[in-house]
């Protein structure tokens, strides 16, 4: 077993000691990092402002563990797919979605390898929990996408969603720096108002998130505005309910101000009906919030439906009726894995 530390595990203050401790100026520890961070540069051979002598020493006693590429998937819709390979063979995914019109490149990251929570719809929760991302695997899907983004369609990934497989809040430690390392300006210096978090819905850990006073965007998983339903759906619900989330959702955004979304996947004759509309209305009196209907992307073995195209349009129409700020998302990728834990589960 190596004894060298993973460099991408150190804090700012850890690589500096450790450098100092090697003999390295001062100076080379923003290079360094640079290099980590903002470049995503991982191989010590490739830091070309470094001595030969410095980078014998990186290599002598630190080690990268890097995520490897290992499947990519292109959808005609121009949906990019990618399942990565960890340093202990477990796998991945984030997707890439372009929206070409408005110069907007998304990326979905995920936060875990696998997911604890059991959402009946969802593939990633047959895996179950196999562990928690560290900071450097979340933050290099970011950067392992950009390069693909800029390669495939010239122009840089623009907004990062934690919205890929597992839970963020359950890997609240690690998300979090995550973040800071996406806002960093000795790294992508994105603006934290393009990075949304998206969870399945716990009280405390929203609010655990507004004291961070990180300016980032919130999206909750929704899909059913009664407990009945989204108990049944989404476990989870049950130590969570509706009052409780609302009431973290409301103190988050007197605290932190920014966008507020709800995510609620259309099921056909399940939550599309006119007492939904009704229950999610009164959702949204709480305080502002943007309704995102999504179009199910159907997993094998799954016995949900996607609501039909009369159903979405009526439904998503009657939830604007009554002043609700609504979006329709159509279905992404439909003619490759797209679905969360969909690509992660093949062979």
């Amino acid at each position: 077993m190596s004894n060298k530390k993973d460099i991408l595990q150190l804090t700012d203050e850890q690589l500096a000691a450790s450098l100092l401790e090697l003999g390295f100026e001062k100076y080379r520890t923003k290079q360094v990092k640079e290099w980590l961070w903002k470049h995503a540069v991982r191989s010590f051979d490739d830091m070309s402002n470094l001595s030969i002598e410095q980078r014998r020493l990186l290599n002598e006693h630190f080690e990268i563990k890097a995520i490897k590429l290992d499947k990519m998937q292109k959808s005609r819709d121009g949906t990019l797919k990618f399942r990565f390979v960890l340093h202990d063979g477990l796998k991945i995914e984030s997707v890439l979605i372009p929206v070409l019109e408005k110069n907007r490149y998304t990326v979905c990251i995920s936060s875990q390898a696998g997911c604890s929570l059991t959402c009946s719809f969802c593939a990633t929760g047959r895996m179950g929990l196999l562990r928690q991302l560290t900071v450097a695997e979340i933050f290099d899907q970011y950067a392992e996408v950009n390069k693909k983004c800029l390669e495939v369609y010239e122009k840089p990934v623009s907004n990062v969603v934690y919205m890929g497989m597992g839970e963020p809040l359950l890997n609240y430690k690690n998300v979090i720096q995550s973040i800071r390392r996406l806002n960093d300006q000795v790294g992508p210096d994105m603006s934290y108002r393009k990075i949304t978090v998206s969870t399945a819905g716990i009280a405390k850990m929203i609010k655990k998130l507004a004291d961070e006073e990180l300016k980032v965007n919130l999206a909750l998983s929704l899909h059913a505005a009664n407990d009945e339903k989204r108990q049944d759906m989404m476990p989870i619900n049950e130590h969570n309910n509706l009052h409780a989330l609302m009431g973290a959702l409301k103190y988050f955004y007197d605290k932190i101000g920014t966008k507020i979304s709800f995510e609620y996947i259309a099921f056909e004759h399940y939550n599309d009906n006119a007492l939904d509309v009704k229950n999610l209305v009164r959702l949204c009196s709480h305080f502002p919030v943007m309704v995102n209907i999504i179009e199910y992307n159907p997993v094998p073995g799954i016995d949900y439906q996607k609501s039909s195209e009369d159903r979405l349009e009526a439904f998503a129409k009657a939830v604007h009726k009554h002043g609700v700020m609504i979006t329709v998302r159509r279905s992404r990728g439909k003619d490759i894995d797209a679905a969360c834990g969909q690509l992660a589960n093949r062979d």
